[in-house]
């Protein structure tokens, strides 16, 4: 399997589908709420069909899981298959913020070996292709995240889904020597984390496979690593497709 030409295939694709996005926004969207008291809008609809039919040429062997669509979410023992999120971060896009992300994550054998993160309003495109191969496409430029140079802090600087950090997050970050912590929504943390901007992530278990699959490759192919809180590797398929615990760090603090 070539994944280089796999994610290389998708990229203008993802880019499209971005522009996709913000267009469906400028429009005015149409709000509903999921039956897990989520909103949906047709914009995450309309962005999941247009990724998953190109992701669907190009790979036609493996299936897909969406968040938006009930396909294949009841298979059992899949090893091989991708992880779609449409719009990570509906909130954001349907309120006319810019951390919303556009996202897709291959698994083989049950482990993330490719990313697709777009992240439209912020103009910045993140993918990867195994270990080394970690990218952002910004301002015309490409840059290998796995080249930027190592930054030793003392104070380290973390992100969280919440401003209100709970007693076993705080634990974490006392251990590691967390001095700072920003509120930041979406797959775009992963992102920030593996350019350096940022040190890491905690947070209990919560959310979806899909929420954290194309991050988790494009992090650890960055050079970072992504594990539970007892240190043990995360792996995909499982029968509720439901996260455990979950530590990002950047490889500035490995």
């Amino acid at each position: 399997m070539n994944l280089k030409k796999i994610v290389e295939d998708l990229i203008e694709n993802f880019l499209k589908a971005g522009d996709l996005a913000i267009e469906l926004r400028e429009k005015g969207l149409i709000r509903k709420i999921k039956s897990d008291n989520t909103p949906v809008s047709n914009g995450d609809l309309e962005v999941n069909k247009f990724i998953s039919n190109k992701i669907s040429e190009v790979t036609p062997d493996i299936p897909i899981i969406s968040e938006e669509t009930s396909e294949n979410k009841d298979k059992l023992n899949l090893k091989n298959f991708w992880l779609i999120d449409p719009i990570d971060g509906t909130y954001d896009y349907i309120n006319n913020l810019e951390e919303f992300t556009i996202n897709a994550g291959l698994i083989i054998n049950n482990r993330p070996v490719a990313g697709l993160i777009n992240a439209p309003a912020k103009k910045r495109m993140f993918y990867s292709y195994e270990k080394g191969n970690a990218f952002e496409f910004s301002n015309g430029k490409t840059i290998n995240l796995s080249n930027i140079p190592l930054r030793k802090s003392e104070n380290l600087k973390f992100i969280s889904y919440s401003t209100k950090i709970k007693p076993e997050i705080q634990k974490i970050y006392d251990e590691l020597g967390v001095k700072e912590n920003i509120r930041m929504k979406s797959s775009l943390k992963f992102c920030v984390v593996a350019t350096g901007e940022y040190d890491g992530y905690v947070a209990e278990p919560r959310a979806y496979e899909w929420d954290i699959a194309a991050g988790h490759a494009i992090l650890e192919h960055s050079g970072g690593t992504v594990t539970d809180f007892e240190g043990k590797e995360i792996l995909y398929g499982k029968k509720n497709l439901k996260n455990p615990s979950i530590i990002l760090k950047n490889k500035n603090i490995l």
